[in-house]
């Protein structure tokens, strides 16, 4: 039942929703929804997309060229066109990539100055809008809640469905 204008919606929604469980992932797909169009305009100022971001963030922290498919096995959300999104990066120059002379199949990538550069300037806003969109939570709760979703994700049905 649907809350009337001017009242509260029921702190209790499972009970509109059919069971908890379908309230915890429909809640979790509203605040995911809420940080990718928060994060998502964020990156655009800078002329990136998320998953772009994203690649670039695990270069500089890898500090050394990582192979194509271990970057696609550290982006936070699944990837199947790593190498189209290599491609727009390596066309910015902000990554560079470099064939492995043993195997000829893999690529090595690693971020430019450039693309280090840009993160450099990133650093201080993404850093603001982490702290923004948790706020109003203590640090134990962000833990607790850490700890919550990595057991959430070790449910059997989605543990079994991580990328190789």
């Amino acid at each position: 039942m649907l809350a009337k204008k001017g009242q509260k919606r029921s702190t209790e929604k499972w009970r509109e929703l059919g069971t908890i469980q379908e309230t915890v992932v429909v809640d979790l797909r509203r605040t995911d929804d809420q940080f990718q169009y928060h994060f998502g305009r964020l990156f655009r100022e800078y002329g990136l997309t998320e998953p772009q971001y994203n690649v670039l963030r695990i270069l500089r922290a890898a500090g050394e060229p990582l192979p194509s498919l271990e970057v696609a096995a550290r982006l936070i959300a699944i990837t199947p066109a790593i190498t189209n999104l290599l491609d727009k990066l390596e066309k910015k120059k902000l990554i560079a990539r470099k064939r492995c002379n043993q195997d000829r199949r893999v690529w090595f990538i690693s971020i430019t100055a450039s693309g280090s550069k840009l993160l450099a300037k990133m650093d201080e806003p993404v850093a603001a809008l982490h702290q923004s969109v948790c706020e109003g939570m203590t640090e134990a709760e962000c833990k607790r809640l850490v700890a919550l979703l990595a057991k959430a994700r070790s449910s059997p049905l989605i543990a079994e469905q991580k990328p190789n």
